[in-house]
Protein backbone atom coordinates (compact mmCIF):
# COMPACT_ATOMS: atom_id res chain seq x y z
CA UNK A 1 0.00 0.00 0.00
CA UNK A 2 1.19 3.52 -0.72
CA UNK A 3 -0.03 7.08 -0.30
CA UNK A 4 -0.69 7.21 -4.04
CA UNK A 5 -2.74 4.02 -3.94
CA UNK A 6 -4.85 5.34 -1.06
CA UNK A 7 -5.31 8.66 -2.85
CA UNK A 8 -6.51 6.84 -5.97
CA UNK A 9 -9.07 4.94 -3.88
CA UNK A 10 -10.24 8.25 -2.39
CA UNK A 11 -10.52 9.79 -5.86
CA UNK A 12 -12.52 6.78 -7.04
CA UNK A 13 -14.94 7.15 -4.13
CA UNK A 14 -15.31 10.84 -4.97
CA UNK A 15 -15.97 10.17 -8.65
CA UNK A 16 -18.09 7.02 -8.14
CA UNK A 17 -19.91 7.54 -4.84
CA UNK A 18 -21.94 4.81 -3.21
CA UNK A 19 -24.29 5.03 -0.25
CA UNK A 20 -22.10 2.80 1.90
CA UNK A 21 -18.87 4.71 1.32
CA UNK A 22 -17.64 6.79 4.26
CA UNK A 23 -15.34 8.64 1.87
CA UNK A 24 -18.21 9.52 -0.45
CA UNK A 25 -20.22 10.75 2.54
CA UNK A 26 -17.39 13.10 3.51
CA UNK A 27 -17.33 14.58 0.02
CA UNK A 28 -21.11 14.93 0.09
CA UNK A 29 -20.93 16.89 3.35
CA UNK A 30 -18.46 19.32 1.79
CA UNK A 31 -15.15 20.98 2.50
CA UNK A 32 -16.06 22.34 5.97
CA UNK A 33 -16.80 18.81 7.23
CA UNK A 34 -13.63 17.40 5.70
CA UNK A 35 -11.54 20.19 7.26
CA UNK A 36 -13.26 19.60 10.60
CA UNK A 37 -12.33 15.92 10.47
CA UNK A 38 -8.67 16.82 9.83
CA UNK A 39 -8.77 19.04 12.91
CA UNK A 40 -10.35 16.33 15.03
CA UNK A 41 -7.85 13.73 13.90
CA UNK A 42 -4.95 16.13 14.55
CA UNK A 43 -6.09 16.50 18.14
CA UNK A 44 -6.42 12.74 18.49
CA UNK A 45 -2.84 12.30 17.25
CA UNK A 46 -1.61 14.71 19.92
CA UNK A 47 -3.54 12.91 22.66
CA UNK A 48 -2.27 9.53 21.50
CA UNK A 49 1.31 10.79 21.36
CA UNK A 50 1.16 12.12 24.90
CA UNK A 51 -1.06 9.67 26.73
CA UNK A 52 -1.64 6.44 24.82
CA UNK A 53 0.31 3.46 23.57
CA UNK A 54 2.20 3.14 20.30
CA UNK A 55 -0.55 1.18 18.56
CA UNK A 56 -3.10 3.91 19.30
CA UNK A 57 -0.71 6.53 17.93
CA UNK A 58 -0.25 4.51 14.73
CA UNK A 59 -4.04 4.23 14.38
CA UNK A 60 -4.55 7.95 14.85
CA UNK A 61 -1.78 8.89 12.41
CA UNK A 62 -3.43 6.56 9.89
CA UNK A 63 -6.75 8.37 10.41
CA UNK A 64 -5.07 11.77 10.05
CA UNK A 65 -3.28 10.68 6.89
CA UNK A 66 -6.50 9.41 5.34
CA UNK A 67 -8.48 12.54 6.20
CA UNK A 68 -5.65 14.78 4.97
CA UNK A 69 -5.74 12.98 1.62
CA UNK A 70 -9.51 13.47 1.46
CA UNK A 71 -8.94 17.18 2.14
CA UNK A 72 -6.39 17.43 -0.67
CA UNK A 73 -8.80 15.71 -3.04
CA UNK A 74 -11.66 17.96 -1.98
CA UNK A 75 -9.52 20.97 -2.88
CA UNK A 76 -8.41 19.46 -6.20
CA UNK A 77 -4.85 18.93 -5.00
CA UNK A 78 -2.65 15.83 -4.97
CA UNK A 79 -0.05 14.19 -2.76
CA UNK A 80 2.46 14.81 -5.56
CA UNK A 81 2.09 18.54 -4.95
CA UNK A 82 2.85 18.04 -1.26
CA UNK A 83 5.89 15.91 -2.05
CA UNK A 84 7.09 18.51 -4.58
CA UNK A 85 6.88 21.17 -1.87
CA UNK A 86 8.83 18.98 0.55
CA UNK A 87 11.47 18.41 -2.11
CA UNK A 88 11.66 22.14 -2.81
CA UNK A 89 12.21 22.81 0.89
CA UNK A 90 14.89 20.14 1.08
CA UNK A 91 16.82 21.83 -1.72
CA UNK A 92 16.70 25.22 0.01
Amino acid sequence: MSIQWLFEVIEDRKNNPTEKSYTASLFAEGLPKVAQKVGEESTEVIVAALAQDDQRLVEEVADLTYHTLVLLSARGLTPAQVFAELERRHKS
